[in-house]
């Protein structure tokens, strides 16, 4: 394991202390794995920007055409006005 010495602003030590205690863990504990999910999101980012570059519009466009053209269930629904 290695140590590491940062600098912290006041406000940010106090925040994740805070944090750390509603937690149940140590400080430590908690940059540790605050840390992994962030380098876990630059990860799957670079992933997802490797495999995008290995993808072809025609192999989308067959999986697309596999999808039955039926209603929405419920729920699925587009609501009116809202582009969602």
């Amino acid at each position: 394991m290695t140590a590491l010495t940062i600098r912290l602003p006041n406000s940010l030590h106090e925040s994740i202390k805070l944090l750390a205690r509603k937690d149940g863990i140590s400080v430590n504990q908690f940059i540790a794995s605050a840390t992994a999910e962030k380098l876990a999101s630059f990860q799957t980012l670079d992933y997802l920007r490797r495999e995008a570059v290995l993808g072809k519009r025609e192999d989308f466009e067959r999986f697309l055409n596999l999808v039955p053209d039926v209603p929405a269930q419920a729920g699925d629904e587009i609501l009116p006005g809202t582009g969602n």
